[in-house]
């Protein structure tokens, strides 16, 4: 058990925090991966436009772009699981219409949504940054095992409106967002790279660390550690 001050603001990466690496990689890569050529085809779309013009870009793609060179690109970055935005954000859009159709249902550890119900019942504002999309957090947290737990989250942030997951800047615009002292929000996250960062900002961190996840052997560093929520109380 750990204990901490009670924070204003609880954020919340994902993979590896609240849920499975492993379903991400298992059930929705693969799932992406065979809808990029049909999503890229759209007209009219404004995220898909926005996506193909940064896949050229950040993929350095010249003369003319058909969809099997944009395709390659997201299918190079997703094998090497690179947190590009236009990849997370294409995906998010996937996958939220795989969501909807009922195709898809989101995972979560066993300890993580009751912590959420709690955190939320308790007053504390709770916020997401994940690499994944916007969309593709909202189709998440909107389809899980228990329902729709969207009303409990006041925030959400990804690498296009906050930043790099590894950069203090990004916990700081998020801060600034937030508007409340760094202080009082506490961040919880699988990568050390990622608490460094925030706290680099002036947050409070709590790396967690679930037996069997992907990032597991790397350790939170000098973080206070966790392998369940409900190992946290607070002051």
């Amino acid at each position: 058990m750990i204990t901490l001050p009670r924070p204003s603001v609880i954020v919340l990466d994902i993979e590896g925090t609240t849920s499975s690496t492993w379903f991400v990689h298992d059930t929705l890569y693969p799932y992406s991966r065979a809808r990029f050529a049909e999503v890229l085809t759209r007209e009219g779309d404004p995220d898909v436009e926005r996506a193909r013009g940064q896949i050229i870009e950040e993929a350095g793609l010249g003369g003319e772009v058909g969809v099997d060179k944009l395709v390659s690109a997201l299918e190079g970055w997703l094998d090497n699981d690179e947190k590009r935005t236009p990849l997370k954000t294409l995906q998010g859009l996937i996958w939220a219409e795989g969501f909807a159709a009922g195709d898809l249902t989101s995972h979560f550890y066993a300890d993580a949504i009751p912590a959420i119900r709690a955190w939320h019942e308790q007053g504390i504002d709770l916020t997401i940054f994940s690499s994944g999309s916007v969309n593709a957090q909202t189709a998440w947290f909107g389809n899980s095992p228990e329902g729709d737990l969207l009303p409990m989250f006041s925030g959400h942030f990804d690498t296009e409106n906050a930043g790099p997951k590894k950069l203090a800047s990004s916990y700081a615009s998020i801060r600034a967002v937030l508007g409340v002292p760094a202080e009082q929000i506490l961040f919880f996250s699988d990568l050390v790279e990622e608490l460094d960062a925030a706290r680099a900002d002036g947050w409070g961190t709590v790396g967690v660390r679930r037996a069997g996840d992907q990032y597991f052997d790397q350790g939170v560093g000098d973080h206070p550690e966790i392998s369940s929520f409900a190992q946290v109380t607070w002051q």
